[in-house]
């Protein structure tokens, strides 16, 4: 370990933590490619249950009768398009339901409408609330949605660690890509091991 990753770890010492989980949705935890992923995000939870720590839950809604014009203009060309059967965790349908894991009665949970779980809800006012001082982010995909809300996070004034073991994408290659972009811009890379044995002193 480096000192840079040394002196990280240890300022986080004494600071009250959350596990953040992004997206782990039918739609996008069902394909077998992610599965170890899953399996590793619903350990997590345990253990952070297990310490006492808030879990916050960010799940996207996609809203037919108010789409993400950008985003349809980006896939398909065309802003005014309707969604389509291919649409990720529609409002209502079982793509939208949780997937391996999911919430327990009075954590934390928000819906969003785009990638990051803090654009248009209240997730950073509760983690405020709760007197949150750093975060660890897992979930679904590396790339897209945990890439954001990990990137927010840290632009929002808390430090991030990233459980390298509990956050997937599609494309292995994709994935090691993001991992890199993020250690270097957004997050300390961690995994769910280090993270339980951090929450146990914290």
């Amino acid at each position: 370990m480096s000192e840079l990753r040394t002196a990280q770890i240890v300022a986080l010492d004494g600071r009250k933590p959350a596990l953040v989980v992004v997206d782990v949705q039918r739609s996008f935890a069902d394909p077998p490619v992610v599965a170890d992923a899953v399996t590793a995000i619903g350990k997590l939870v345990e253990a952070a249950r297990a310490a006492g720590v808030t879990v916050a839950w960010v799940e996207l809604g996609s809203d037919p009768r108010n789409p993400w014009h950008a985003s349809q203009w980006l896939r398909a060309g065309d802003p005014e398009a309707p969604y389509g059967p291919e649409e990720p965790c529609v409002l209502g349908t079982p793509g939208a339901q949780w997937y391996g894991t999911g919430p327990a009665e009075g954590e934390i949970r928000v819906v969003k409408r785009a990638y990051s779980g803090f654009l248009g809800t209240s997730l950073e006012a509760q983690l405020r609330a709760a007197g949150i001082e750093w975060v660890a982010v897992c979930g679904l995909t590396t790339e897209c949605c945990v890439a954001a809300t990990a990137t927010d996070a840290f632009q929002l004034d808390w430090p991030v660690l990233l459980p390298v073991d509990a956050v997937a994408a599609y494309d292995k290659q994709l994935h090691e890509a993001s991992l890199a972009a993020l250690a270097l811009n957004v997050a300390v890379l961690s995994d769910s091991d280090e993270l339980a044995k951090l929450w146990v002193t914290a």
